[in-house]
């Protein structure tokens, strides 16, 4: 087991980070750096990883071979056994279905090992994997489903609820995992059975498309992130570097000897598919499902599996920290988050109550692969505020503030530009246009500063969405459900701040005249119309017209402003 408590200790400093950094890309081919055409424009690559996912799984697997891999209530999996279940249902997708390379087919399902094999077999077969959120209802299912053109859905139980009555209208075939409910049209089991081990040649190029991601924006329906096999391994690879020389830099690996994570977020996220499942290939590390989130539940799995890594929202691991104040997590060595940004006074708390563990945190979004800026270690605790400095030795970041690049310190739009990056959103040519640059940076909407030493601030959003523990939500969406209402006037949706979750839905509404209107009433309505984590949590009742701007949109800032000034109507 690595030393973890003497991580603690380490005091790293940049000059030791680039020495350990460039040393690395020197003695080892596998990091080596040259340049690419991507889409028009040029950008480091790595030269000598694999071509594309499928090769990089096959690669993966014949180097961890049979060490344990994936464990879900007392099931367990190799590397091997997972890959091989992979390749039959890829084998039998491909024999029954006759789905082949560019395919679209959905996932619809929560954190089961089914989603994982279907995921490595489809993107083998050089398919269009589309993982669609598995908090979606029916309606946002369906929307998804048709904007993906995705005819073929493995799903769960619950899923399938939800989508068959849109079964037949969407022309749906339903692969049914795990669960026992009517109306699919085969069993996942049974395509695993039915179907050869054998590998797969689909001539995947690297600037292929693998998955079409679904994100929330200022716009009202989610936007299909489409992501490449370059893109995905580019953002593994770099976070494999760090791991390689910070294991020069300190001496040790920063995994532990026996790396083990667990995985407490949605797969459908980059966070959870990306930075903890895809990356535990190469990283040789055990990963374990939680079922559903909690935080005594996870300590106790922690303890039992005697798990190194832990990553989620930032929510999640204070939750994990109050939870393990009297059984300890001995064997953490690393705490770490995405998704959202950690309040810089988490980060002393984190390091202060776990014995060894150390947090960590990192910037990415669906359009970068996940990829963006980290930070860790003594660099974390001198700077908890940061999410780090741009990702090695791919990854470039910088401050824009009405076209013009900022300097050091001042506030403006992050941009960022990589391999890493979306090819674009799927069927949104102009919002695609807006969102990536002729040059090809990508526009994150994120208000922040860069210091003297590179490190990143993030300050402020310019989108209209929200973050509610990780989960982006359109505030237009909200509204809209609120819309349907037939008591509703004017409604506006905003960010209302919350300790736990960093941000919570708040909701202003001003009823037609003459209409009655309860909270509760309408809180009740939308639930029925939108995903759980979208309905507000905060709703007041406004006695007057809602305030606008000069333009005729409604004055957010002072909307928000007066409403948390005044007790809600409603609080859940």
């Amino acid at each position: 087991m690595t030393d973890a408590a003497s991580l603690k200790e380490t005091n790293l400093t940049l000059p030791l980070l680039m020495q350990s950094a460039m040393k690395v890309i020197a003695s080892d081919p596998l990091f080596a750096v040259g340049e690419e055409q991507i889409r028009g424009n040029t950008y480091r690559v790595f030269q000598n990883i694999p071509k594309n996912l499928g090769q990089f799984f096959a690669e993966a697997v014949a180097e961890q071979g049979d060490k344990p891999f994936l464990a879900y209530e007392g099931e367990r999996l190799t590397f091997r056994e997972l890959h091989e279940k992979s390749l039959r249902f890829a084998d039998a997708m491909a024999r029954r279905y006759g789905v082949k390379k560019g395919d679209h087919v959905a996932i619809a399902m929560r954190n089961y090992p089914e989603w994982c094999i279907a995921y490595v077999g489809l993107v083998s077969l050089g398919v269009v994997v589309v993982p669609l959120n598995a908090w979606w209802k029916g309606d946002e299912l369906k929307y998804g489903l048709q904007d993906s053109g995705a005819k073929i859905v493995i799903a769960d139980g619950r899923r399938l609820d939800y989508i068959s009555p849109y079964k037949d209208e969407l022309g749906l075939t339903v692969i049914l995992a795990r669960d026992e409910a009517d109306g699919a049209d085969y069993r996942f089991e049974a395509l695993v059975e039915e179907g050869d081990a054998r590998p797969i040649d689909a001539s995947i190029a690297p600037d292929d498309r693998f998955c079409i991601v679904y994100t929330s924006g200022s716009t009202g329906q989610p936007k299909g992130v489409v992501l490449t096999h370059r893109g995905a391994l580019s953002t593994l690879y770099s976070w494999f570097f760090i791991s390689r020389f910070l294991e020069d830099a300190i001496g040790r690996s920063i995994v532990g000897d026996d790396p083990g994570i667990l995985l407490a977020i949605p797969l459908f996220h980059v966070t959870g598919s990306h930075s903890i499942f895809m990356l535990s290939f190469l990283l040789g590390r055990r990963v374990v499902i939680m079922r559903r989130w909690d935080p005594e539940d996870a300590v106790r799995i922690i303890n039992e599996e005697k798990l190194t890594n832990f990553v989620g929202v930032p929510s999640q691991s204070f939750e994990l920290m109050r939870a393990s104040a009297n059984d300890g997590l001995d064997t953490l060595i690393d705490v770490g988050s995405g998704g959202a940004k950690r309040p810089p006074d988490h980060v002393e708390k984190l390091a202060q109550s776990f014995a060894q563990a150390m947090p960590s945190s990192g910037y990415g979004l669906s359009e970068t692969n996940a990829i963006g800026s980290v930070i860790s270690l003594n660099m974390y605790q001198e700077r908890p505020g940061s999410t780090g400095r741009p990702v090695p030795p791919l990854t470039d970041i910088k401050i824009v503030k009405d076209g013009v690049d900022q300097p050091k310190g001042d506030v403006g739009e992050i941009w960022i530009r990589s391999p890493g990056n979306f090819e674009g959103y799927w069927n949104l040519p102009e919002d695609t246009a807006k969102a990536i640059t002729e040059d090809g940076w990508f526009r994150t909407g994120d208000l922040g500063y860069m210091d003297e030493q590179e490190f990143l601030f993030i300050v402020d959003r310019i989108k209209d969405i929200i973050i509610r523990g990780g989960e982006n939500i359109s505030c237009l969406e909200v509204e809209a459900a609120a819309y349907e209402h037939e008591a509703v006037a004017e409604a506006a949706a905003f960010a209302a701040p919350d300790e736990r979750l960093g941000e919570r839905v708040g909701l202003v509404v001003y009823p037609k005249e003459g209409a009655s209107l309860e909270a509760s009433d309408l809180h009740e309505f939308m639930s029925t119309r939108i995903a759980a984590f979208k309905v507000p949590e905060r709703i007041w009742i406004s006695p007057a017209s809602l305030p606008r701007l000069g333009t005729e949109k409604f004055d957010k800032l002072m909307i928000k402003k007066i409403a948390q000034q005044h007790p809600p109507a409603l609080t859940v």
